[in-house]
C-alpha cells in the first residue's frame, strides 16, 4: 500500500431507507480505515433533486450513530474538505465539465428530453454515443455559430462525455484484479444536467479527488460505470491521484439466484433495511433490523461474514475485533447469499455475549410498553442474567422474562390434565405447607425440599417438574423452575402454585 493517508468514504443518495447491502459498504470502509489509522467520510450525494426525499439524510446518520460506524467527517461533522454535501457544492462542477468541453472530451447536447424519447421509440437499443451522435443536436454536430447561438439564448443543454472509439480502459481491482472495458460498449454518460446540478459519474470523480479520497469501495453494480471513471481521472490530469478501487460483491438473495430487494425481504417475512423507514412520499413503513430486535453488534457481525472472513473458523467478532482482522484480500468476488435463520444466530449469541446491563434499558421498554411496571431495576437486571440466553430477538424478553413480574395469564392446562392425579394433588398441598416453613429461600434449598417430598410421596420428580414449571410460568419454557421461584420469593411462589391447582382440580 502507498504511503499516502488512508481516506476513504461512503457516498449513499438521500432518497430512501439504507440497505444492509449499504451498511456493509459503510462496514468495510470503515474496518479498512480504521486498520490503517485513517479517515471514514460520510459525503450526501444528493444531486438528483427529482429523486431526494425528504427525511433521507438524517435516517443515513441515526443508522450509522446506531451502527456505531461514526464518520470522522460528514455535514454533520465538518472538516477540512467540506462541505459534504454535493448539492451546496454545485458550483465546483461546471469548471471542471465546461473543462473537458473545451479539451474535446466533453460537448454540449442540446436535444430535448421529448427528443431523445422519439429516438428510444424509433431505435431499437438507442444510445447516445459513437454511432448516433452526429446525427442529434450537440456542439460535435452543429457549427460553432449555431452552439454559440443556443449558448447565448440560455438554451437549455446537458455536458456529456465524448466516449473514444476503439480504445480499452482497464484498471487493477483490490477484489476482482485486472478489469478491462472496450469503450465502443459505453454510451456517452450525461456529465453536468441541464440544472447545472453534476450527475454520479463527474461528481464522484471531482469530490474523490479535492477530498484526497486514497480508496474507493462500492458495489460490484457500479462496475459498468469504471470506464467513465477512468477516463474522466485521466482527461482531467488526475490520473496519479485515482484512488484505489474495490468492488464488493453483491449480497445475494437466499436461493443466491439475484440480488437481495427489498421486495424479496417483504415476501420472505424477513427486513433488508437497517432501521425502520417511513416514507413521507408514499406513506410507506418497510421494517428495520434494528426494530425487529436486533443488537448492533450483532447486526454488523452478519454483514462482516457476508462475503468476507478471517480464514479461520471464528463467527464471532466484536468491532475492534474485525478492525483488527479485516483485509480486502479476504473479501470474495462471488455473491453472498442473506440467511435470516444464520442472522438470528448471530443475534442469539450477541444477547448472550452482552452484559445484562447493556439490555436493560431495551428490556425494560419492551417490558412496559406491554403493560409491565418495572421498579426495581436491580431486579430486573438479575431477571435479564436469568433469561437472556433463551432469547433470539430483543422482543422475546417479553414472553421469557414476562412471568417474573406477573402471574402468568395463561397456562398450559393440556400439558398437566391428561395425567394429573389425585396424589399430585395432595403432593402440592403439601409442597405448599414445606414452603411456608422454608426459612432460607434460595433455588438449591428449594430442590431438596421439593425433590425430598417426591421420594417421599413415591411420586418420580420427573413427573413433577413440569406441572410446578406451567405452576409458576404458565407454559414449558423458561430457565431452571427453582431459579424462578427464587427470585419471584415466597409468597409469590406459593401463590401461583395454589391458583394453579384451583385450575388443575376444576
Amino acid at each position: 500500500m502507498s504511503d499516502k493517508k488512508v481516506r476513504v468514504r461512503f457516498a449513499p443518495s438521500p432518497t430512501g431507507g439504507l440497505h444492509l447491502g449499504g451498511v456493509r459498504t459503510v462496514l468495510f470502509n470503515y474496518l479498512f480505515a480504521k486498520k490503517h489509522k485513517g479517515d471514514f467520510i460520510l459525503r450526501i450525494e444528493d444531486t438528483d433533486q427529482n429523486r431526494y426525499v425528504e427525511g433521507a439524510e438524517t435516517y443515513i446518520l441515526d443508522c450509522l450513530q446506531w451502527c456505531g460506524l461514526i464518520p470522522d467527517e460528514s455535514p454533520v461533522v465538518s472538516g477540512p474538505f467540506a462541505p459534504y454535501r454535493q448539492s451546496e457544492r454545485k458550483a465546483i462542477y461546471r469548471e471542471y465539465a465546461e473543462r473537458l468541453v473545451m479539451q474535446g472530451h466533453a460537448y454540449y447536447a442540446f436535444d430535448t428530453p421529448e427528443e431523445l424519447e422519439q429516438n428510444r421509440k424509433e431505435i431499437p437499443n438507442f444510445q447516445y454515443g459513437q454511432v448516433y451522435r452526429m446525427g442529434l443536436r450537440n456542439s460535435l454536430s452543429l457549427t460553432e455559430h449555431e452552439v454559440d447561438q443556443l449558448l447565448d439564448a440560455k438554451t437549455p443543454h446537458v455536458i456529456r462525455i465524448k466516449m473514444p472509439a476503439d480504445e480499452r480502459v482497464s484498471f487493477n481491482d483490490m477484489i476482482r484484479g485486472h478489469v478491462s472495458f472496450e469503450t465502443n460498449q459505453v454510451d456517452d454518460k450525461v456529465l453536468l444536467k441541464a440544472d447545472g446540478m453534476p450527475t454520479y459519474h463527474l461528481a464522484v470523480v471531482v469530490d474523490d479527488y479535492l477530498m484526497k479520497i486514497s480508496h474507493a469501495f462500492r458495489g460490484e453494480e457500479w462496475l459498468p460505470s469504471a470506464p467513465v471513471h477512468l477516463l474522466l481521472w485521466e482527461y482531467l490530469g488526475w490520473k496519479a491521484d485515482m484512488p484505489q478501487w474495490a468492488h464488493l460483491p453483491l449480497i445475494l438473495k437466499p436461493d443466491g439466484h439475484g440480488k437481495l430487494s427489498k421486495r424479496d425481504g417483504a415476501r420472505l417475512g424477513f427486513p433488508v433495511y437497517a432501521m425502520n423507514w417511513f416514507d413521507a412520499r408514499t406513506g410507506e413503513l418497510t421494517p428495520g433490523f434494528r426494530e425487529l430486535g436486533f443488537l448492533p453488534e450483532a447486526f454488523l457481525n452478519l454483514l462482516a461474514t457476508l462475503g468476507w472472513n478471517d480464514g479461520t473458523d471464528q463467527e464471532i467478532f466484536t468491532l475492534d475485533e474485525l478492525i483488527e482482522k479485516f483485509s480486502l484480500e479476504r473479501v470474495s468476488k462471488a455473491g453472498a447469499k442473506f440467511d435470516f435463520e444464520k442472522a438470528k444466530w448471530f443475534n442469539a449469541e450477541w444477547i448472550k455475549k452482552v452484559k445484562g446491563e447493556r439490555l436493560k434499558e431495551k428490556v425494560k421498554t419492551i417490558l412496559e410498553d406491554k403493560g409491565i411496571s418495572v421498579a426495581d431495576e436491580d431486579y430486573l437486571l438479575k431477571v435479564i442474567n436469568k433469561v437472556k440466553d433463551r432469547c433470539v430477538l430483543l422482543p422475546d424478553f417479553y414472553q421469557q422474562a414476562a412471568y417474573f413480574f406477573e402471574q402468568p395469564k395463561e397456562y398450559d392446562i393440556n400439558s398437566v390434565k391428561p395425567k394429573w392425579t389425585d396424589a399430585k394433588t395432595e403432593f402440592f398441598n403439601l409442597l405448599v405447607d414445606k414452603l411456608s416453613a422454608e426459612k432460607a429461600w434460595d433455588a438449591a434449598g428449594l430442590e431438596i425440599t421439593f425433590k425430598a417430598l417426591a421420594e417421599d410421596k413415591a411420586i418420580k420428580v420427573g413427573e413433577l417438574m413440569l406441572p410446578l414449571r406451567i405452576m409458576l410460568v404458565g407454559g414449558k419454557f423458561g430457565p431452571h423452575v427453582f431459579d424462578i421461584a427464587e427470585l419471584i420469593g415466597k409468597v409469590e411462589t406459593i401463590k401461583r402454585i395454589q391458583k394453579a391447582l384451583e385450575l388443575f382440580n376444576s
